[in-house]
Order: structure tokens, then sequence, then C-alpha cells
């Protein structure tokens, strides 16, 4: 009824059963899965897609892919994440689909957002794809939306070198996901066919037996992440112009890596200057993450897309494609205060202690 083996369908069911949902499909990786979401969605060509302005490219080419428009929401200035206010500003009659990305192991703030997706009648694809078992009011990620969507590539909580998880508990979209993973041929179907234009996104069966040895481990994972991360949030409290994640009460933050909020008021050169000190003492960095948001890349500036067709650019509102700095002050304040460092379960004590003990002496070498 299909071509995959054993090892990939356990996985899917387990994955399913492990966050609590009626369906979960593997595919070929995490971009694979945002766009096996927004296609399930079947957008029409001007649609448009609200999502963040801080995000990999991967979960934006999908979008544009299909035909639609990107429509980029401000961010919450110490998690990166978008709010249910910044998205509401940039709703429209158009809009298709609200796209929801937990940077770092964050969740975004899932009940205002449902609650405002839900008076619209308009559906959430989560991007979950570095916030693997994250929950919001004791909920998981993933599950609140549409569709969620998830990441196996080598960096992530559970790896299978690349891969990716799409789940939902919307039989019919399903369906559409199912069939778009496998060229939209109707495996088991009494007469099949290839029903719409779609693509071949499975995942063989080596990665699936991998990302099923993975799952088994992914609750300690994420136990071993949280529990170091509390220890270094204590270890820094106090330090003047430093910020560590901020965890509201009932949600819990999985750490696909460590962002602390450097106030360049306080601390001299602020994440680039404090990112510099930590190296000379061995320990790496990413100041500003991403450097720039999504909408100041080539893709979006030039509009490269489909030959010279700039489509489907072509399509949208004149305001949608002001990607002006002055419209975008959060933004660019959260990615020139962000500094990420590297996470994992493997910490112990005396690792943390050095990073502590680092960033202190860091801070007061640079302090103003």
């Amino acid at each position: 009824t299909s071509t995959k083996g054993s090892f990939t369908r356990t996985l899917e069911e387990r994955f399913a059963a492990t966050l609590g949902v009626k369906r979960a499909y593997a595919c070929a990786s995490g971009t694979a899965a945002v766009h096996v979401a927004v296609a399930a969605l079947d957008p029409n060509p001007g649609d448009e897609i609200v999502t963040t302005s801080i995000t990999d490219m991967g979960a934006l080419t999908p979008i544009l892919y299909q035909g639609a428009i990107p429509v980029f929401a401000e961010v919450d200035p110490q998690t990166l994440n978008v709010t249910a206010a910044s998205i509401e500003a940039c709703l429209s009659e158009r809009t298709k689909a609200i796209v929801v990305t937990h940077l770092f192991g964050s969740a975004c703030e899932m009940a205002e957002i449902m609650k405002l997706a839900q008076s619209r009648k308009i559906p959430v694809i989560e991007d979950c794809a570095q916030a693997f078992l994250a929950r919001s009011d004791g909920q998981y990620v993933g599950t609140f939306g549409t569709i969620g969507c998830f990441s196996t590539q080598q960096g992530k909580h559970m790896t299978t070198g690349e891969g990716g998880i799409v789940v939902s508990n919307d039989d019919a979209l399903a369906r559409r996901m199912f069939l778009f993973i496998n060229k939209a041929w109707g495996y088991g179907d009494a007469k099949p066919d290839h029903y719409f234009l779609s693509l071949n996104y499975r995942i063989s069966e080596l990665q699936g037996a991998v990302a099923l040895a993975q799952l088994e481990k992914l609750e300690s994972v994420v136990e071993r992440r949280v529990a170091a991360a509390d220890k270094l949030a204590n270890m820094l409290a106090g330090i003047p112009g430093l910020k560590t994640p901020r965890v509201e009460p009932g949600a819990v933050h999985t750490y696909w890596k460590y962002c602390l909020n450097v106030d360049d008021s306080v601390i001299r050169d602020g994440a680039i200057g404090l990112a510099k000190l930590l190296k000379d003492r061995g320990i790496m960095s990413a100041p500003r993450y991403i450097q720039k948001p999504a909408f100041m890349c080539e893709i979006f500036q030039k509009r490269r897309t489909f030959g010279s067709s700039q489509f489907p650019f072509t399509l949208a509102r004149p305001e949608v494609l002001d990607y002006s700095k002055e419209r975008f002050p959060l933004t660019f304040k959260a990615l020139h205060d962000v500094l990420v460092l590297p996470w994992n379960e493997r910490y112990r004590d005396e690792h943390l202690e050095y990073i502590a003990e680092s960033i202190q002496e860091s801070v007061e070498q640079l302090s103003i």
C-alpha cells in the first residue's frame, strides 16, 4: 500500500503517540515538512501566509513555491518569537494561513495565537524544528495548530542527518500531507492516480530506523538540556545588562540553543563584544543569530524566484513588500541584542561553571 518499511511506519506511529496526535508522517527535511503543510492547505496564487521575520529560509521558500506571499510579523525582542498582536497586525482578507515558529526551543504564546486564529477561521502551521517537546500552558507545541512540522536535521534534538516529520489531527489534511510526500499517488486506493502536483519527499528506511532509535532517547535529551539551562540561568542571575531566556508559567523551554539578550547601553559593544571575549576563552557563540531578518536576503530584496518572472511577488499588495527597517524595529533590535550559545545535553556542572564564570568576567571587563 506504500513504499514505507516497518521502521518508518513504527516511527510515525510512535511519534504521533508521543505528542498525542492522530497522524504523523515522516518526510525528507524540516523544509519539506513546512512545504507539505503549506501544500496541504492548497493556497491560491497570491494568497498571504503570515510568518516570522526571524526564521530559517527553509520555512519561507515553501510558501513561495506554492505561489503564496510571506507576510512578515514582528517579534518579541527577548524571545524572538511572534506574538498574537504582531500576527494580528498582518492579517488581511487574503490571509490563508499563519506559520508560527518556536525559536530556540521556546514556545510562542499559543493560547493567544490560537484564540486569534480561531476567531478568524485561519489555519495555523507550527514550525517546531527547534522545539521538540516544548510546551505552552502544559501542552506540546505542534499540537495546537492545524499542522505541526518538525526537523530531524543533524543539529536538532533528535536527528537522522536530514529529515522531517509532520503531524495533524485533521483527517482530510493528513490525507493531503501523505499524498504530497508521495507524488500524490493514491496508495491503497481502488483506482489510484497522481491526484495533484506534488513531490517525492519520502525518507529512507535507514533514516526511519535511526529516527526510531533517536525518539527513544528524546525525553532524556530534553530533560538534561532543561536541567543544564536552569542551572546556568541561576548562575547568571543578576548580571547587569544581561537577560537569560524567559520562560512563561506552564511553559517548557527545551533549549535547542541558549540565548542571551545583551544590552549595549550597559555592556560595551553588546553581543558582538561579549562574543569576542568568550571566543578568547574557547566558548563559541553566534552574536545576532542569523545577522539579518529573512526579508533582507536577496530572494526577497531582488525577488529571485522563477526565471525573471518575480512570481509570486507580482501578485502581492505593495505594502506587504515594504521591507524597510522602520517597519520592523523590534526585529532589528532583537537580532542586534541576541547572543546565541550552542547547547546540548552533555554539559556537566564544570562546563556550566566555566561558561558562567567566563560570561561574568567578560561582562565586568566590558561594563560601561
